[in-house]
């Protein structure tokens, strides 16, 4: 019986794929084989030596400790483009907000409460304050052309738009996915200078940190609409602001409140709701458990952020997955062992990812217990186990 332990409230959907004669599902338990969480931090966790897998019903994993999960052999699996669409739509949402001052306008027509015949009269007057523009014929740019920034991309040239993209590490599947008719730029310049609004749809790494910044608000139209569904850091906060106080920013529209932006003009803060739909809960909590039933009953990996992307077709009964660091001989050690006790390899694959790898191997008949301890044995080795297939 696999132990699966939930921080969060997953969705029942998902979990249900879990087979109750093989699975038991609590929010406590010792020793569990599984985590399945949404945005619980597990950094002051300690983890189990009985950890096998931690699965992300989302995409972002800053909630989860990469490094150890890495150095005990757990395997860390998130669910990229099960909420996309429930994203993509919220920054459709953010491009209209930005255009028409339908918020402030919202907000105003809130204060009209109990002046009774006035009001008709008071919306007229003052509906002038809250005129914008139409988003037909204007350009937008779009920077991360992953599933959400095709899908943005995409719907925006439906919408009437002129769309430029940039994205130097586009993958073939997003190339396939992407309209004919958005433009390519030549680099990120070229699209801010060009972009009446700008869509950012990149990961928050190092690289990225703080990217639209002072040097950029510089190049920028002045009057741009910048929407924010990706992460906060991207767009450092100080440099916003003053763009906003010199009228470079027109509005600025994000997903991730702070207390700084809360206090800037022309900041239209959304409560962090890109996949906060019933339709992305359940997509999320069915892809990840999936991901996970795959690994712990076939050692298949898919959608790791830690470790290679893992697939062996099953060839005899048995199997090893063999979690190790990516170093030199380790797949001859791991061979030499077996040969020592005359355990025949039916099929193997060895992949890498970063400093760690994955082996998964078939032999034709079970191996003692004193051959897993020699491989845990082999310097490098973080985590084995031994799976009995069924045909």
């Amino acid at each position: 019986m696999h132990k699966i332990m939930k921080l969060n409230k997953i969705a029942t959907e998902g979990l249900a794929l879990f087979p109750l004669d093989q699975y038991e599902i609590g929010t406590e338990m010792t020793n569990p084989d599984v985590v399945v969480l949404r945005s619980f931090k597990m950094h002051d966790m300690e983890l189990p030596d009985s950890l096998l897998a931690v699965g992300r019903a989302g995409a972002g994993v800053n909630n989860i400790p990469i490094k150890k999960c890495s150095e005990k052999g757990v395997v860390v699996f998130n669910t990229p483009g099960a909420n996309a669409n429930a994203v993509k739509e919220l920054v459709l949402a953010g491009l209209f907000l930005s255009s028409r001052d339908v918020a402030a306008g919202v907000s105003y027509a809130g204060t009209l409460k109990g002046k009774g015949p006035d009001v008709p009269v008071l919306v007229e007057e003052n509906k002038k304050k809250f005129a914008g523009q139409e988003i037909a014929g204007k350009t937008l740019g779009v920077i991360g052309l992953g599933k959400i920034g095709v899908m943005v991309a995409n719907s925006a040239i439906n919408l009437g738009m002129n769309v430029i993209g940039y994205d130097p590490f586009i993958s073939v599947e997003s190339a396939w996915g992407l309209s004919r008719e958005v433009q390519r730029a030549e680099g990120l310049d070229s699209l801010i200078a060009n972009a009446e609004y700008i869509s950012l749809h990149t990961p928050l790494t190092d690289a990225t940190r703080g990217i639209i910044n002072a040097e950029k608000f510089a190049q920028m139209k002045k009057g741009v609409r910048i929407l924010n569904f990706s992460r906060g850091g991207i767009v450092n906060n100080e440099d916003l602001g003053k763009a906003i106080k010199d009228g470079v920013v027109e509005r600025y529209v994000t997903d991730f409140p702070d207390d700084e932006l809360l206090n800037m003009e022309k900041v239209i803060a959304v409560p962090h709701l890109g996949a906060s739909t019933k339709e992305a809960e359940i997509n999320c909590a069915t892809m990840v458990v999936k991901q996970i039933r795959d690994f712990i009953e076939t050692g298949k990996i898919k959608n790791s952020v830690n470790y290679p992307d893992c697939k062996l077709e099953q060839s005899s009964d048995f199997r090893l997955v063999i979690m190790n660091r990516n170093v030199p001989n380790m797949v001859g050690q791991i061979s030499t062992v077996l040969a020592r006790e005359n355990i025949n390899i039916a099929e193997m694959l060895n992949k890498s990812k970063g400093d760690y790898a994955c082996s998964i191997i078939d032999v034709a008949d079970e191996p003692p217990n004193k051959s897993i301890e020699a491989i845990y044995n082999i310097k490098g080795v973080v985590k084995v186990r031994l799976l009995r297939l069924e045909k």
